[in-house]
């Protein structure tokens, strides 16, 4: 689960950035704190759905979209530690 957690924070913010974003302009977009916004792309926070509708709202897209780049995300990092288990083999 943390690992979901972590790759949903890397996520809002590669997205957030991709807009030129601070997160305090990402924060008010989605009617959040700022240092909310922050824990989240730190991973050290859980978000609710309600949350996680409003930050891709905020970000113009939907939440499938959102949780589908957190997945290809996550399936990339798997990928790559089996590539780096197979060279140490």
């Amino acid at each position: 689960m943390k690992g979901f957690v972590e790759d949903f924070g890397v996520t809002v913010r590669q997205l957030r950035e991709g807009q030129g974003w601070s997160q305090e302009e990402l924060a008010e977009r989605s009617d959040l704190n700022r240092s909310y916004v922050g824990e989240i792309e730190r991973g050290r926070v859980i978000p609710s759905i309600v949350t996680a509708h409003k930050l891709a709202g905020a970000l113009g897209i939907n939440i499938v979209h959102l949780l589908a780049q957190c997945e290809q995300l996550e399936q990339s990092r798997l990928a790559r530690r089996i590539n780096l288990a197979a060279i140490a083999c």
